[in-house]
C-alpha cells in the first residue's frame, strides 16, 4: 500500500530528526547538513523543504527532544497535588531519568545543543525561545497549586520553575557523570528547599 503525501512527509521529517540527533550528539557544532541528510537517506533539499534551513531543523529537534520529557512530567505530577508534593514528585521523576540506559547519550546531545547555541548568534535566541516555551509547561503545571493556604500565582510558578530546572539539571549531570550518587530522596529534599519565600517571591 502506497503512502499518502502526508505520510511520506511525516516519515521524511522523522528520518531527518533522528539523523540530526545522532550527528549533533556526535559532532556538536561541526555537524554538517550533508551528513545529516546522508544519514537519513534523503537530500539537503528535503531539509529545506521540510524545515526551511539547518537552523530550522535544529529548532525542531529541540522541540522533538523536549516534548516527551515534559509530557512525562505532566503525567508524573497529576492535578490536585499541593505544591510541595508536586515538587517532590517532579524531582524524583527527574532522578529516575538518570537511570535510563541512554542517559549519558541524552546528556551528550544536550551539551552539543548548548555548544551550537554558543557558537551561532542567530541560532541561540531561537533555541532559547524553544526551551522557554517548554519551561512554560512546567510553570503551568505548578500554577494554582496550594501552598500555605494560598494558590501559587503564575509569577511565583515561573520563578520556581526556573530554579527547579537549573537545580535538577545540575544534579542530574552529576549523577550521570558519576560525580555523585544522590538518591531520589536527596533530589526531593533539594527541590523542596526551593519552595521558599525568597524563591517564590510575592504573588
Amino acid at each position: 500500500m502506497r503512502m499518502t503525501r502526508a505520510e511520506a512527509k511525516q516519515r521524511n521529517r522523522r528520518a531527518l530528526l533522528d539523523a540530526a540527533r545522532l550527528i549533533v550528539a556526535r559532532d556538536g557544532h561541526r555537524a554538517k547538513l550533508e551528513e545529516i541528510a546522508e544519514q537519513s537517506g534523503l537530500t539537503t533539499g528535503a531539509v529545506y523543504s521540510l524545515f526551511g534551513s539547518k537552523n530550522g531543523l535544529l529548532i525542531a529537534l529541540v522541540t522533538d527532544y523536549l516534548t516527551p520529557h515534559y509530557d512525562g512530567i505532566e503525567q508524573a505530577v497529576p492535578a490536585g497535588m499541593g505544591l510541595i508534593e508536586a515538587v517532590e514528585v517532579f524531582a524524583r521523576h527527574y532522578r529516575r531519568l538518570c537511570d535510563d540506559p541512554d542517559a549519558l547519550r541524552h546528556l551528550s546531545f544536550e551539551i552539543s545543543l548548548q555548544d551550537l547555541a554558543l557558537r551561532d548568534p542567530e541560532l541561540a535566541p531561537k533555541l532559547a525561545a524553544s526551551v522557554r516555551a517548554h519551561e512554560e509547561r512546567l510553570t503551568a503545571l505548578l500554577s494554582g497549586r496550594l501552598h500555605n493556604g494560598a494558590a501559587v500565582t503564575p509569577r511565583q510558578a515561573q520563578r520556581l520553575s526556573t530554579a527547579l530546572r537549573a537545580l535538577l539539571a545540575g544534579l542530574s549531570q552529576g549523577v550521570i557523570l558519576g560525580l555523585a550518587a544522590a538518591p531520589g530522596d536527596y533530589f526531593a529534599a533539594a527541590a523542596r528547599a526551593l519552595v521558599s519565600p525568597d524563591v517564590l517571591g510575592p504573588p
